[in-house]
């Protein structure tokens, strides 16, 4: 088997025609993994609902670490992609179209969550997982064989790009706390305003005809 350091650290995401598939395919993996083809840190087979959550169906995880693959990369990916964000950067209407990428909003950046996020489909199943491979062939060759689609990342670029999402998020809640805020007092003020000139409307009413204000 190669050295440690030609092995590399990638996310994959493998989407299948058939949605039983993805649960032979976590089998295959740890077969991989039992043979020392691959070092299986974390898998999960996930469905995204109509609504876009992501929900876990199975996983497995490195006992030595996490134990489970949501305790890890794995469960923060999930997090991110079955959170508000994850809608925003698959695009909403994409739920009428069975998949949460919108093409219609489609943008000339790449996005290592954006290309993720779309391989995982709304109403079907997929298998994500992490491994350290010491080439792509191997996991390739075997997803084929179930008729399964691999989208493979670095784990550094996932992991960079979870990063810069959670500032984003957190950013995107600091400017809506700001919107909210600027909206809530300008409903104040116009509150205020509407109830002084209903004030003054019944001033205008209860003063008689002719009174003055000023004294002689």
């Amino acid at each position: 088997m190669a050295d440690d350091m030609d092995r590399r650290g990638n996310v994959i995401v493998v989407s299948f025609q058939e949605d039983d598939h993805a649960y032979e395919a976590l089998t295959s993996l740890k077969e991989l993994d039992s043979q020392h083809q691959v070092d299986l840190v974390a898998a999960a087979v996930v469905t995204r609902e109509e609504d876009g959550r992501i929900v876990v169906k199975d996983e497995i995880g490195d006992r030595r670490v996490t134990g489970t693959a949501t305790g890890g990369l794995l469960g923060l990916l999930i997090g991110v992609l079955g959170g508000p964000l994850g809608i925003l950067i698959g695009g909403a209407t994409g739920l009428l179209l069975g998949s949460l990428f919108d093409i219609h909003d489609e943008d000339e950046s790449e996005s290592v969550l954006s290309d993720i996020s779309r391989s995982v489909q709304a109403g079907r199943t997929a298998l994500l997982a992490e491994v350290v491979e010491p080439s792509p062939e191997v996991i390739d060759t075997d997803m084929a064989r179930l008729s399964g689609t691999v989208l493979r990342r670095g784990v550094e670029e996932v992991e960079a790009e979870i990063a810069a999402a959670e500032d984003a998020q957190r950013e995107a809640k600091k400017q809506a706390r700001k919107t909210l805020r600027e909206k809530r007092h300008a409903q104040e003020r116009s509150k205020i305003h509407a109830k002084i000139e209903e004030l003054k409307a019944k001033l205008h009413r209860h003063t008689p005809a002719g009174a003055s204000s000023s004294s002689t």
